[in-house]
Parts: structure tokens; sequence; C-alpha cells
């Protein structure tokens, strides 16, 4: 029997600010979970949002503490923040520059298998630094994508993921270097990691990224691994649809 495609209302939302973008998630995620009780599933869409954070660093529910470096005035110097949330994993940087994806899916809908969500999560970040022509990969025992030791280096990270799943339906995400300052990154141990490094596609290609061009490309190789059919909102028109999908529960929108 095949599954049908999903639909996914892709909200491109810009520069957010991390608190109210994870306040989003979890009443888009409630709202999804909620919906296999109420109403046919089918009518209502998932929901992926792609949005760029000003400098923020989160530390996952089983994370250490002691994996942040940095005091409070080393923060305010470039107005960075310090938020405890939800998802797995360790510590982590999200800023300018970074492209950071946050797909709300019922799982239930596609398959009960969170870690296939996340080797998939993975494949579509490598499917789109190959088409940049650069070689990406797995490493066993450590979620996200990293670019293999080379001449230019050790091994590092790329792309990072943590995700958070409630009756099946998803959140967080995956937090992807474009042109990303990784400074920032040694102000931490990221994902609590101290013997890898971090890198970014521009470090990579050794050029500026087009970020609006990685999202085309990502969004493509998204639609085909989940077999989904996206409709893509620019933010005016994403807010819009966000306010009549949650209803009166839209205040972080």
């Amino acid at each position: 029997m095949t599954t049908p495609r999903q639909h996914v209302i892709v909200c491109r939302m810009g520069l957010m600010a991390y608190e109210p973008a994870w306040k989003l998630q979890k009443q888009l995620q409630a709202r999804l979970g909620g919906a296999k009780r109420e109403e046919p599933v089918d009518n209502i869409p998932h929901v992926f949002l792609l949005v760029e954070h000003p400098p923020v660093y989160t530390l996952g529910k089983s994370g250490d503490v002691s994996n942040l470096l940095a005091e409070d005035a080393d923060l305010d110097s470039f107005g960075a923040s310090f938020v405890r949330i939800d998802r797995g994993g360790d510590i982590t940087y999200h800023g300018p520059g970074q492209l950071v994806g946050y797909p709300i899916l019922d799982l239930d809908r596609f398959y009960t298998d969170v870690h296939r969500y996340l080797r998939e999560l993975e494949e579509i970040i490598i499917r789109t630094c190959a088409d940049f022509g650069l070689k990406a990969g797995r490493v066993d025992g450590r979620t996200g994508v990293w670019i293999a030791a080379d001449d230019s280096g050790a091994e590092r990270k790329i792309c990072a993921m943590g995700i958070h799943c409630s009756r099946w339906v998803t959140m967080h995400g995956f937090a992807f270097n474009l042109n990303t300052r990784l400074e920032h990154f040694s102000l931490i141990v990221p994902c609590g990691i101290n013997d890898r490094d971090i890198t970014s596609l521009s470090r990579e290609l050794g050029r500026e990224i087009d970020e609006p061009e990685v999202q085309e490309r990502l969004l493509h190789h998204f639609g085909d691994l989940f077999q989904a059919n996206l409709t893509i909102l620019e933010r005016q028109e994403a807010e819009g649809f966000l306010k009549s999908y949650l209803g009166d529960s839209a205040d972080a929108v």
C-alpha cells in the first residue's frame, strides 16, 4: 500500500528571537498532536519553520552547563543569550548566517521511527552539501553532519541536530552553518564534544554563501526524502497562516 504524500507548509520566518520561536514550536506541536483526537488528521498540514536567530546558546535537557565556557560579560559583548531547552543533546550556538530548521511533523503519518527521522534530516543536509560540491557524511555514535578529516583539518561538524518528540509529533531540528561566525563556538564545548572542530559551508568552500539558494536546495531534498508536497510562505504570509492555524493560541507569532 502506497503512503499518500503529506502536505507541509514551509514558513520562512527570517530573523526571529529564539524564545518566541521555541514557544511557537510548542504551540504548533500541541496543535498537530491535538488534531489526532479532534479531527481528521489529513486536513491538518505539517509545518516546517525556517529561521535565523540572533546570537544564542541553548542547552538540551541532558546537557552539562559546564560546557558553557563564557561568563555573562562575554555573552553581553555581542548580544548573546543563554537558554535551557527541552530538546535532546547538549549545548550549541545559533546566530546570524546559520540556517535553522524546525520541522513540526506528525510522524504517525510518515513512520514511527525517531532514529530514521534523524538519519533523514542528516541526509537532507548531506545532499544539500553535495549540491555545492562538498562531501559531507555521518560519524558513528554522533548525531549531525560532518566533514571528514582532510588536508584542511580534522573531522568537523557542519550541522548540529537535536529534536523533541511528543505523541510522535516532532519539534526542534537542525542548525546548518552557512556564513556563521565560527569564533562564537569557542565559548562552548559544542554538543559536549571537545575533540572535534566546527565548520561552515562558507569556510569549506572559501566564499560567501548565497543563503536563499541553500534554502531552495534543502527544501527540494526535504520534499523528496519525506515524499511531501510543500507550500512555501514568506514571513508576512506565513504569519497570517500561523495565526489562522493556531487560532487563540497564536500569541507567539
